[in-house]
């Protein structure tokens, strides 16, 4: 009779039967998973991790904090190409890091876009750029509080300080002025548009990630569709 050699002779011990003991290992011995490298930590606007409790809130206007250039753009409303010139010339350099060593990225500070969204309204009303770096070198080394109650009014030629209300109307009658920046509007405005934006701790090199209300208004949306 044939057989399929599936077969065992009577008596003969299964594989099965073999004692454990008596099993020779297959393949490499069994060792625990190595743990998961951990991730970098992700800082948030306000810096809180999902899960976590809360850790250290860093406020846009913090010293701790940098944008980069991308960045810088889109809450100035400025093109790259000029936040490139603007940086080459030496018309509004990033005082956080610079682009040097070659391939570095250029990081901002919040009073660094703030003037840079100044330099914007004051060369779109026709200022000349000579009278802007007159301008800027004079609001880079105003304290904060000075330059918060700055009104900054121009006639197209000549740009005027203004510390008063009164200043402010005296010009006016004068004919001297024809536009003004509020600086302390212009910095809450900043404020609020840069706690959106993502950011980098100059201290970690962390990221910051803005907190958009409407970014997460849409994320709910696509989830309850």
């Amino acid at each position: 009779m044939s057989g399929t050699g599936d077969e065992t002779r009577s008596g003969a011990l299964c594989a099965v039967h073999v004692p454990r003991a008596g099993r020779a290992l297959i393949g490499r011995p069994w060792r625990p998973e190595p743990e998961a490298e951990e991730l970098p930590r992700l800082g948030r606007f306000p810096a809180v991790q999902p899960g976590q409790p809360a850790i250290e809130r860093l406020a846009p206007t913090s010293a701790l904090v940098g944008y980069r250039g991308p960045t810088a753009c889109a809450a100035a409303g400025i093109t790259y190409r000029q936040l490139d010139y603007w940086a080459r010339t030496g018309l509004l350099e990033p005082s956080v890091r610079s682009a040097y060593p070659a391939g570095a990225q250029r990081l901002y500070s919040f009073r660094d876009i703030l003037l840079l969204k100044i330099v914007k309204r004051l060369l779109d009303a026709g200022v000349s750029l000579q009278n802007i770096r007159v301008a800027v070198t004079h609001l880079q080394s105003a304290d904060q509080a000075g330059l918060t109650g700055l009104t900054l009014m121009s006639d197209g030629a000549t740009v005027y300080e203004c510390t008063s209300p009164q200043q402010v109307v005296d010009l006016l009658n004068g004919g001297q002025g024809v536009f003004g920046i509020a600086v302390g509007a212009v910095w809450q405005e900043l404020e609020g548009t840069l706690g959106r934006l993502h950011g980098e701790r100059t201290d970690t090199g962390e990221t910051l990630v803005g907190n958009d209300p409407g970014d997460e208004l849409a994320q709910r949306r696509n989830r309850a569709v």
